[in-house]
């Protein structure tokens, strides 16, 4: 018949002089150490190049091309502006109580129509808008008198592969 043994508990550690084990219990080893702190900083190292590079949403995002548009409003006084500048959602900007003359160029996104509007104040007076793209001059208004309202407009070409912007018709 076999014989059942118990389960012996381990032997004691030796003593040193200080009257501790040889062995240390529950203290890590150096080589346990090393590679956690080397695991840790492996980890810390990825997700700080994923956050400092590039990432796919960046990528998928396309330039957008453009033209350069100049506008320009000339007069006395003041008036109300809005134009058509590089906005992907396609809102326009406003200047208001613009102090004339008064002159941008912004890039404008090829497919939109680039516009300028002028709203003159209650004390009236004459401005005139102008429009001109890469340089060349497209179109221009004038508006007078009280709350007088002038609009200048161009074209540019789609985003396509196409011809040169400012070999654009002028409307107007």
């Amino acid at each position: 018949m076999d014989e059942v043994r118990e389960p012996q508990a381990p032997a004691p550690a030796a003593a040193t002089a200080d009257g501790r084990g040889a062995r240390r219990l529950g203290r890590p080893d150096r080589a346990g150490l090393i590679t956690a702190a080397v695991v840790l900083a492996a980890c810390g190292g990825l997700v700080l190049y994923g956050a400092l590079s590039p990432g796919g949403e960046e990528k998928e995002k396309r330039e957008v091309p453009t033209a350069s548009v100049t506008y320009e409003v000339t007069g006395t006084g003041t008036a109300d502006i809005t134009y058509q500048a590089r906005s992907e959602s396609g809102q326009a900007t406003v200047v208001k109580a613009a102090t004339l003359p008064w002159r941008t160029t912004v890039p404008v996104p090829l497919g939109r129509t680039p516009v300028v509007s002028i709203v003159l104040g209650e004390k009236g007076g004459q401005a005139r808008c102008a429009v001109a793209v890469r340089g060349r001059h497209l179109q221009s208004a004038t508006a007078s008198g009280g709350f007088g309202r002038a609009t200048c407009t161009g074209s540019l070409p789609g985003p396509g592969p196409s011809p040169d912007p400012a070999d654009a018709a002028p409307t107007g």
